[in-house]
């Protein structure tokens, strides 16, 4: 009786020393293939990009007569000022950039009035949602340029298809665009502007010029 006890005993032993064996032995599972994506990744290319668009040298007729809704009332549309040197200035309400450039604008605007230049601000907002906002904007700053909503399709074209902000053209009486830059310099703005501005009057008083 003892023995077969004995060997019962060596019996559970010896299985638990191979299942222990066994446990040591065991590797963990290999970890899952990564999920397979049912359309290959965009690829985005930048090859266009590099090629910068042509810059504007004349407005089309179809910006020049387009009209434009004033912030305030009634409408306006550039050709409407064909007369005098036009600044257009495109600005946004959530651009920081916008909201530096403007004081050193207003200078220039106020030195300038009287002498056949207009002032005109366009924002590409949404009148519908971004109404309030954009007041708020003119009348913190005192941004004394005829304002307007500008349609996201003729900001486009006037933005020659960049879409950085703010933009700033100078258009001649006849339409041509003498000036058009991109962005703020602190400083560098206005006394930019100011000096386009004494260059496009000479330019525009000059006999012949625009017959």
């Amino acid at each position: 009786m003892r023995k077969t006890f004995l060997l019962i005993l060596l019996g559970m032993l010896a299985a638990a020393a191979v299942a222990q064996s066994g446990r040591k032995g065991i590797k963990p599972p290999p970890p899952p293939p990564p999920e397979r994506l049912s359309e290959p990744p965009i690829v985005v290319t930048t090859e266009r990009a590099s090629v910068a668009p042509a810059e504007l040298t004349v407005l089309p007729e179809s910006i020049l007569k387009h009209q434009f809704k004033a912030l305030d009332k009634g409408s306006f549309s550039l050709a409407d000022f064909g007369s005098k040197v036009v600044v257009v200035n495109i600005w946004a309400s959530w651009c920081g950039p916008c909201r530096r450039e403007v004081p050193e604008y207003e200078k220039v605007r106020k030195d300038f009035a009287g002498r056949g230049v207009e002032f005109i601000g366009l924002t590409g907002e949404d009148p519908r949602t971004a109404s309030d906002r954009v007041r708020q904007f003119v009348r913190e700053l005192n941004f004394g340029f005829r304002q307007a909503w500008a349609d996201r399709e003729t900001a486009g074209a006037l933005m020659n298809g960049r879409n950085a902000i703010p933009q700033t053209l100078v258009i001649a009486p006849d339409g041509r665009v003498l000036s058009h830059w991109r962005g703020y310099a602190p400083g560098q703005g206005g006394k930019h502007l100011r000096d386009v501005l004494e260059h496009a009057l000479v330019d525009a008083s000059t006999p012949g010029r625009n017959e």
